[in-house]
């Protein structure tokens, strides 16, 4: 006998692989070719690049540099979809941030590594326009209840800002 959760879950597990097509080892959705999305995200803060996508990372990385702040990476979303055979326009996620000022968000709530260190969503709209995006640091604070660290999350929504003005329209 199974349980009605195992059944419905075993059910939307069938569903969902009949919807994909096995090709190469590479899994393919016909909803790939459907345009994205462009809602935002509850607690996201946006930024119209005035460059293109590579010159924008570019820059963002020089003035993260400039203001002391370690650079973690910088994933090629697009890259990563290509290598999974599903197209998607150039989107690069850049992570950095202040080990002394995120730790303060980590030992106040650990879950708040979820979101330490700092990423930087870069895209390229439908139009050709690249636009910044990143989570507002008040609404890190709200969704890991953060007591005691209103100092420290308007620091962090203040260089983040900054980050992003760097490429500004």
């Amino acid at each position: 006998m199974m349980l009605p959760i195992i059944r419905n879950a075993r059910a939307t597990i069938l569903a969902v692989s009949a919807s994909l097509s096995l090709t190469a080892g590479t899994a393919s959705l016909a909803a790939t070719t459907a345009p994205q999305s462009t809602a935002v995200a509850q607690g996201v803060q946006t930024v119209r690049s005035a460059y293109g996508i590579d010159e924008t990372v570019a820059r963002l990385k020089a003035d993260i540099a400039a203001k002391g702040i370690r650079f973690f990476t910088d994933i090629d979303q697009a890259e990563l979809g290509a290598g999974a055979n599903i197209a998607i326009r150039p989107s690069r996620l850049i992570l950095f941030g202040n080990p002394p000022l995120g730790v303060q968000f980590l030992s106040a709530n650990r879950f708040a590594g979820l979101d330490w260190p700092v990423r930087m969503l870069v895209f390229q709209e439908a139009d050709g326009s690249v636009t910044v995006a990143w989570t507002d640091f008040a609404y890190i604070g709200t969704r890991y209840a953060l007591k005691d660290r209103e100092a420290q999350l308007k620091m962090a929504s203040e260089v983040a800002a900054s980050i992003a003005s760097s490429v500004a329209r």
